[in-house]
């Protein structure tokens, strides 16, 4: 395609960008609506790894009240509920979901990709939803002030995708939040992550979940054939990581869970290890005329609690709540798209503020270096002494901050 030619156009009522939780749920949200969707997902495919894949009960929930969660349930998963750990040797228990008044009192911990594939196979029902893969939006289309579409690069060239309304959610390095200039309010983390796979065999079997020691922290996931690790490191100090070494590293993860040590080989090089970067950060405006940003987009999480799916997820049913008659007519006004920000602003700064509590006075401390004892505090310390206080964190865990019901209506046969 030369640069003389025009792009490629198309005209929908609403154009998603992102296809990570919050773009595929709305955009599956809207097109059993009625609306004239599309979403964008610039990468051919869904799989990536290093994706939040816990699936908490909240998004089990909307799951049900959709009618996805027999099919759902029978994708590949496994299943917590009591969270376990050890702080400086002594055993601790952070959550019991079992103690949960809920439909699916569990984590689901299932890979982001099938997650996403099946709302996208469960979304081909619905001839008003598009799903534009191999699709990556460079650039906004603007008349005036006015958000009117999104310029997108795909392997034929490019088009431009004119849209009543674009909603981002292309997530925490979002192209649209930075070609629409809203400014991101920084709150911080102390910590760095690193992702990595130890091999599990058949017979290995453990329920600790956390391990915390003088300056070193670790969370392993039991995912069936293998362990998934996450190695937690002070801020900026990866460079450091590796000056020591790879075997001093995977010493330092056997010494903490020596359930790990016949796995430990598959990681053969730092090659093998993914370092996440950790922000915790949030828009103070979500809109502009014929625009909305919401999931990591509008608010990036710590993976403390892993709740940063469902959070995407939450945002997703509260904008098609909200938004998916209006947009019947067209696009919104931005004081109506603004209803987002004001209904789901509370949930995003409790479980932030949550967050930064947990960073402050639990990890900030045990990633300090050096060999002192660290002594449980006392909030832990009663909580797995009672089991009936078990409830509370797993309840803040499972459904969070105001849970979002599904109540978009279906739109009627065509």
């Amino acid at each position: 395609m030369t640069s003389d030619q025009p792009n490629r156009t198309m005209k929908v009522r609403c154009c998603i960008v992102g296809g990570g939780p919050a773009g595929m749920m709305l955009g599956y949200l809207l097109g059993r609506a009625g609306i004239d969707v599309v979403v964008l997902e610039k990468h051919a495919d869904f799989f990536r790894d290093f994706r939040g894949d816990t699936v908490h009960p909240s998004t089990l929930q909307v799951m049900d009240e959709l009618g996805l969660i027999d099919g759902f349930l029978k994708l590949p998963h496994q299943r917590l509920q009591k969270m376990d750990g050890l702080f400086g040797g002594t055993p601790v228990r952070v959550a019991d979901l079992s103690r949960l008044h809920t439909k699916y009192p569990f984590i689901a911990f299932m890979p982001q990709w099938d997650f996403l594939n099946f709302l996208r196979e469960a979304g081909k029902r619905f001839t008003s939803l598009k799903v534009m893969m191999s699709t990556e939006a460079v650039d906004l289309i603007r008349r005036g002030e006015t958000v009117t579409g999104v310029r997108a690069k795909t392997p034929e060239g490019i088009i431009d995708i004119a849209a009543d309304l674009t909603i981002a959610c292309d997530g925490r390095h979002s192209t649209v939040r930075e070609r629409a200039g809203l400014k991101v309010e920084e709150i911080g983390a102390p910590m760095d992550v690193l992702w990595f796979r130890a091999g599990r065999r058949p017979d290995e079997t453990e329920r600790v979940f956390a391990r915390i020691e003088p300056g070193k922290m670790m969370i392993t996931f039991d995912r069936g054939d293998y362990w998934q690790c996450a190695y937690v490191i002070a801020k900026g100090q990866f460079d450091a990581v590796k000056a020591r070494g790879l075997q001093a590293l995977l010493d330092d993860v056997v010494r903490m869970a020596p359930i790990l040590r016949s796995g430990i080989a598959e990681v053969k090089s730092f090659d093998d290890i993914k370092l996440l970067t950790v922000a915790i950060n949030r828009l103070t405006r979500w809109t502009l005329p014929g625009l909305l940003l919401i999931g990591d987009a509008a608010h990036a999480m710590s993976p403390v609690g892993g709740v940063g799916v469902n959070l995407a997820v939450q945002d997703a049913v509260a904008t098609a709540n909200l938004l998916a008659d209006k947009m019947q007519h067209g696009c919104p006004s931005e004081n109506e798209l603004d209803a987002v920000r004001r209904r789901r602003e509370f949930p995003v700064k409790m479980t932030q503020r949550m967050q930064v509590i947990m960073q402050n006075n639990i990890i900030s401390g045990a990633l300090q270096p050096g060999n002192r004892p660290l002594k449980v505090p006392l909030i832990l310390r009663l909580i797995t002494a009672l089991p009936w206080l078990q409830g509370i964190p797993a309840r803040l865990l499972a459904l969070g901050v105001r849970p979002e019901h599904v109540q978009s209506k279906v739109a009627p046969p065509s």
